[in-house]
């Protein structure tokens, strides 16, 4: 079943019936996915849709923009993610003055109206309504007057007590700990970005790489080297191609780089052409710190270690160096 995404109160169709999960789930983690589990399966208990509520962009990204908050997950990766967890329909609403000007008591009222909302489920520490005047008692309070439940988890913790949290992972992707990363997250840490042309220094080593600017979607990790994957986006393979990479991020200091990049050589493959493709990058194991060698030959040795030990992780064939005449991306 295809998940129906709304993108404003209007498009939602009359007659709803609906169990709903509110927030901002940047990265879907392991907390939100609770949220997510608790509201289907309140909803299925009820015979109605599971529907989550979230924002765009990030109040964050509004009400302090200096802070340059870049998401975890693209939103198209946010709706991907709750429509894996079995929510029916997602509403995302233009986090816009008119929305965050609203009363707490106005907002639930607009939203219970248009979905029909039988059941709101929320974290214990839910804030919501102009300046967060809202919280979880309001939401009880509200729920009395418009006649639907309110299902409030507890703070949502980790094996060793600490709330799985958005910022978390954020810490966690600036140390280059993409495994704890994927930990919270529940599945590997992503990025998204237009492949670009670069100095193409690695195709002359052997070791051709498709290029991402430090603007692309998504949190970068910290500069490293890591093993991860490729995905290209292909007609009929909905979770796309993932395709074995080596993933070094940073300014390139063995050839005196000033821009940042995330640079990812697939695994023994000359003949991709990926120039102007929009792929993701997937990070699942950090190799080693980003650094410069005495020589080209050093750099070039670690570099046949890197993408053996890439291959071990990632459970493929381990590949060479490839021929930098076979390159076939001009």
């Amino acid at each position: 079943m295809v998940m129906t995404v709304w993108r404003s109160l209007e498009e939602i169709p009359p007659n709803m019936r609906s169990v709903a999960t509110i927030g901002n789930f940047d990265g879907v983690h392991r907390g939100h996915q609770k949220l997510a589990r608790t509201c289907v399966d309140r909803a299925r208990e009820r015979e109605a849709l599971a529907v989550a509520i979230t924002f765009f962009p990030h109040p964050v990204q509004v009400h302090a923009p200096e802070a340059d908050l870049r998401l975890i997950t693209t939103l198209e990766d946010r709706l991907d993610a709750l429509a894996g967890y079995g929510i029916d329909a997602t509403l995302v609403l233009e986090y816009n003055e008119k929305l965050y000007t609203q009363t707490p008591r106005e907002f639930i009222e607009n939203i219970v109206n248009s979905l029909g909302i039988m059941g709101i489920v929320v974290g214990e520490d839910v804030k919501f309504g102009k300046d967060n005047a809202g919280d979880v008692n309001t939401m009880r309070e509200l729920g009395k007057e418009f006649g639907f439940e309110v299902f409030a988890l507890d703070d949502i913790e980790s094996e060793e007590g600490r709330r799985w949290s958005s910022s978390w992972i954020r810490d966690l992707l600036a140390k280059g700990d993409v495994k704890g990363a994927a930990r919270v997250l529940g599945r590997p840490h992503r990025i998204r970005g237009i492949v670009q042309h670069g100095a193409k220094r690695g195709r002359e080593l052997g070791f051709p790489t498709a290029n991402l600017d430090d603007d692309c979607d998504g949190v970068i990790p910290a500069d490293g080297v890591y093993a991860g994957w490729l995905i290209r986006r292909v007609e009929g393979q909905p979770a796309g191609v993932f395709l074995p990479a080596a993933i070094s991020v940073g300014t390139n200091p063995q050839f005196d780089g000033e821009r940042r990049t995330v640079e990812a050589h697939v695994l023994g493959r000359s003949d991709l052409n990926l120039y102007g493709e929009e792929v993701a990058i997937s990070f699942i194991e950090r190799l080693r710190d980003m650094t410069s060698f005495d020589s080209v030959d050093d750099l070039l040795l670690q570099m046949d270690d890197d993408i053996r030990n890439a291959a071990s992780i990632l459970g493929v064939a381990v590949s060479g160096r490839v021929d930098p005449e076979a390159v076939t991306a001009r």
